[in-house]
């Protein structure tokens, strides 16, 4: 991976791969491209009512990208359930620099000074592609998620891509596709030139109010 840089990564986003690691101690990186794909329509994100009233109750400071690197580490950390992740040193050095250069980005939780949840992914033209996500206190991760359809949705962003579909994300509406149709949808974002920086969600309430007005 010594030759491969940020703008290779960028590349392969493009191909609709993506990297993971076999473990975290694992030095080797290898490219997935699935059969299936696993995609949260930014007009179709379903929000449920109890966590519609946590997001209003605004339990958490919501920020982004100021803690960029810590938040990779966390979601690299292992817990109970998950011993294993596929965020090893190689990708994180890679995630880095694509920070450094505008293309990755992390939504934070943040309650009284400390971080305790978030999610960090990759911004291309119109399409952000979600990479991993952590909690350490109630519904932090699934509120960071919130903040970040509204963010997307604001700034004219066209596909958000989960890589895979979990059952922690189905209750958002998150659909499986197949390649093809998947390479469709990546290929019309891409020609959307989305600015990740542009537009903040502010309150709960005003995230919430972005993401009923785009179903």
């Amino acid at each position: 991976m010594e030759t491969f840089g940020p703008r290779d990564l960028l590349e392969c986003y493009a191909r609709g791969v993506f990297p993971m690691a076999d473990a975290r101690e694992d030095e080797s990186v290898f490219l997935v491209d699935p059969e299936k794909r696993g995609v949260i329509p930014l007009d179709g994100f379903h929000v449920s009512r109890r966590l519609a009233r946590t997001v209003r109750g605004n339990p958490f400071d919501i920020r982004f990208d100021t803690a960029f690197p810590q938040v990779v580490l966390e979601c690299a950390e292992s817990k109970p359930g998950r011993t294993e992740t596929w965020i090893n040193g190689a990708i994180e050095d890679l995630y880095a620099q694509l920070f450094e250069i505008g293309h990755a980005h992390s939504v934070e939780c943040w309650h009284e000074g400390q971080l305790v949840g978030g999610l960090y992914g990759v911004s291309l033209g119109g399409a952000f592609f979600g990479e991993s996500m952590f909690s350490r206190q109630t519904d932090a991760s699934k509120v960071a998620l919130v903040h970040l359809v509204a963010r997307l949705i604001a700034d004219g962003f066209q596909l958000l891509d989960t890589q895979f579909i979990t059952e922690h994300l189905t209750q958002f509406g998150t659909q499986e596709i197949p390649r093809a149709e998947y390479q469709r949808r990546l290929a019309r974002a891409l020609t959307v030139a989305a600015d990740f920086q542009r537009a903040a969600t502010g309150t709960g309430a005003a995230a919430l109010q972005v993401i009923n007005h785009a179903s």
